[in-house]
């Protein structure tokens, strides 16, 4: 029985690892100022194309203050990103931004 609980837990967390770093890209796009939308779309570009570096960096962007968060459009992530001076992150943060703003 053990064994069992053992094992599922393990599958969760295996399950739980995988999704991660998309949701938490997700959060972060969507509490520095995307909408739901646009950052789901966004995280999954970004997470098949940025290391765990990167996306941790990413992340931060959600501490900036001095604006509405719910009013910053993709253009105004994108001068947030073009802050973290990487220039990776900013060309596919672009990329995914245009891609997703023009399916939404």
């Amino acid at each position: 029985m053990k064994q069992r609980v053992a094992l599922a837990s393990l599958t969760l967390l295996a399950l739980s690892a995988c999704a991660t770093p998309e949701t938490r890209i997700r959060s972060a796009l969507m509490d520095a100022g995307l909408s739901k939308p646009i950052a789901a779309c966004m995280a999954d570009r970004m997470v098949d194309r940025l290391s765990l570096v990167q996306l941790n960096r990413l992340n931060g962007l959600k501490k900036l203050h001095g604006q509405d968060m719910r009013k910053v459009t993709v253009d105004e992530f994108l001068r947030r990103t073009r802050s973290l001076q990487d220039p990776e992150i900013l060309g596919v943060a672009t990329s995914s931004g245009l891609v997703c703003a023009i399916k939404a």
